[in-house]
């Protein structure tokens, strides 16, 4: 059964969120939700949530999971939001638990912060099959830009998350906690290998040369166009290539309280005696 897929792009941070739904049933997957966040007010909104809330409500759909690529850290993730206002269960890769180990450490999280997944409604193991209605997903497994990614597929369909950009932005970084450029390149192969007309989804695009946005592309045209992995590159290319591009790279703008969000499963952190919820900076004095 064929996938009814609604791209929606989020231009302040470039991300893709999906509505996923089956006609039959009404049931529907939400993958990659961003939350609105203003890093020099601190103000949170929900703008964008809203819009694929209001996309549900309007075509008579339940939520039946919300499924995350990795803990994002270009965005935070409005996944606990749209649990809260439509159910649904939230969903991750089952290492989840080394990245929440990794960032519990970088941002000296206390004791109420326990790294074992617990946060999301449900870990997936690689290769898993899971329902979304009628439609039948499977779970891959695709480190690399961080030791716990999955990109879903839905029949003729993968949500790649952040493996892969647009042939002519090229793939993901893998200087992360955790992420590695060999993976990396490993699990770009396990996609590369799906037949030539599979549908790729992304998760960001960051459009060169001034082009409109773009979220679907093939695996054939990934291996004949994409600027960093194309056919013909291999293994050793790649790795000098990713580990030297990234030396050069920026951390995100969102990085810091996106993951103290995501790896809550878009849960802002607890809030302290006054009411209010904080993010932690660490400060690097060299």
């Amino acid at each position: 059964m064929s996938p009814n897929i609604n791209p929606f792009f989020d231009t302040t941070t470039s991300t893709i969120s999906y509505v996923v739904y089956d006609e039959m049933t009404g049931s529907c997957a939400v993958i990659d939700p961003v939350l609105d966040y203003d890093p020099r007010s601190g103000r949170i909104r929900t703008t964008f949530a809203d819009k694929l809330i209001a996309f549900i409500q309007r075509q008579q759909l339940h939520a039946e999971w919300i499924l995350e690529t990795h803990a994002h850290a270009d965005h935070l993730s409005s996944a606990c939001y749209i649990k809260k206002k439509l159910g649904g269960r939230t969903g991750i890769g089952g290492h989840i638990p080394t990245v929440q180990a990794t960032f519990k450490k970088i941002f000296n999280l206390g004791d109420e912060f326990m790294p074992d997944g617990h946060h999301f409604d449900h870990l997936f193991a690689g290769e898993e099959i899971f329902q979304i209605g009628k439609l039948t997903a499977k779970a891959l497994f695709v480190p690399g830009h961080t030791p716990a990614d999955m990109a879903y597929q839905i029949d003729d369909a993968i949500f790649v998350g952040d493996t892969l950009f647009m042939p002519d932005a090229g793939t993901a970084r893998a200087d992360f906690p955790g992420g590695d450029a060999q993976t990396l390149y490993r699990s770009i192969q396990k996609i590369l290998a799906y037949p030539p007309q599979t549908r790729l989804l992304m998760c960001h695009d960051y459009p060169p040369n001034g082009r409109d946005p773009l979220w679907e592309t093939t695996v054939a045209q990934q291996r004949a166009e994409n600027i960093h992995v194309h056919d013909g590159i291999d293994e050793q290319t790649f790795i000098e290539m990713r580990s030297n591009r990234d030396a050069a790279l920026e951390a995100p703008a969102l990085l810091l309280p996106a993951i103290q969000t995501n790896i809550r499963a878009g849960e802002l952190p607890p809030p302290e005696n006054n009411g209010i919820s904080y993010f932690k900076i660490p400060i690097k004095t060299a």
